[in-house]
């Protein structure tokens, strides 16, 4: 969804850049060493971020990471202070309002015009872009039980942000940038969320998923970037993060043994970090490098124990990795 209806972008005759078909050459978005400061405060520090063609990209970090700067800077809401941004082929600096036009964009704060109807506001949105698939908005408005007929005035948080789904998901765009955009809505609806990235990425659309919601990013995403205090922390395939981390070993067996094992462990430097109690009665449950897997393994065979479950790290310990300091 073009975010020009929520804040008008003027036209300005863009600087010489390469024409033709720049996107079709280079992935959707390539950020390098972007740097955005306020007065003296860095609210993005050095970002590198690469969302390849057709893939589902995860970006993720609490409030204040900077994730909101960085996708304003991509929509060319915000200049960058250095370093350099092209979307589709394009610098949004220079040339915001073309990336608007190509770019679907929800917001995370959704704020419409309350005196229109919801077909007015899609009526508008594609006036904007120039260019619309109303077969789509149809398809999808009946999909996600929206009435197009009603104000937006009349409307709950759910049902605006079920107006912007619309037009971003029926917009003719390859790129959608979504911030939030499951925020306000019940379950069900989520769920048809989830259905549409997944067909918007079969189609080769590319999307920059911003979400607090670890399990739908897990689901959708087939890479991640976490940021924290403006700074990429990490970065790449899901998959490969998942085989770099931890990780989990729960060990069920009786209190007396797995008590043996936990100081067998420790004698190896490898510790359970789990006060009595915070297992399940029965359980020994801890993470461990898998560099170390084998010694732990080894341990627990020479224990006794039986009952072993060995699982991969998931994406909600990726980001704890980083954030559970300041968490606590």
């Amino acid at each position: 969804m073009s975010h020009v209806a929520g804040r008008p972008v003027a036209s300005r005759e863009p600087e010489a850049e390469p024409h033709g078909d720049p996107a079709a050459a280079e992935a959707p978005v390539q950020v390098r060493g972007l740097v955005k400061k306020f007065g003296t405060f860095h609210a993005l520090d050095g970002v590198d971020l690469t969302v390849e063609r057709g893939t589902v990209h995860g970006f993720l970090g609490p409030n204040g990471a900077g994730k909101s700067t960085a996708i304003r800077v991509l929509l060319g809401l915000y200049r960058a202070s250095s370093g350099t941004v092209r979307v589709l082929g394009m610098d949004p600096g220079r040339r915001p309002s073309e990336v608007t036009r190509n770019v679907s964009y929800i917001p995370g704060d959704t704020a419409l015009w309350p005196n229109l109807t919801g077909r007015q506001v899609l009526d508008v949105l594609a006036g904007l872009r120039g260019r619309r698939d109303a077969a789509r908005e149809e398809e999808l408005m009946e999909r996600f039980s929206l009435d197009p007929t009603k104000k937006v005035r009349s409307y709950s948080t759910g049902n605006r942000k079920k107006v912007m789904l619309v037009a971003a998901f029926a917009a003719p765009t390859d790129l959608l940038i979504l911030d939030e955009p499951t925020s306000g809505l019940d379950p069900l609806m989520e769920q048809i969320f989830q259905d549409c990235v997944e067909e918007a990425s079969a189609a080769g659309r590319t999307v920059l998923l911003s979400s607090h919601i670890l399990s739908e990013v897990e689901r959708l995403c087939t890479d991640v970037t976490i940021i924290k205090d403006g700074v990429v922390v990490e970065s790449g395939s899901l998959a490969r993060l998942q085989h770099l981390a931890a990780v989990e070993v729960t060990v069920h067996d009786d209190d007396e043994t797995l008590a043996r094992l936990a100081a067998d462990l420790a004698g190896s430097g490898i510790d359970t970090r789990l006060a009595p109690g915070e297992s399940p009665r029965g359980a020994l449950d801890f993470p461990v490098d898998r560099a170390r897997l084998p010694v732990v393994l080894a341990k627990v065979a020479v224990a006794g124990s039986t009952d072993v479950r060995v699982a991969s790290a998931s994406l909600e310990d990726l980001f704890l990795r980083h954030y559970e300091v300041d968490a606590r």
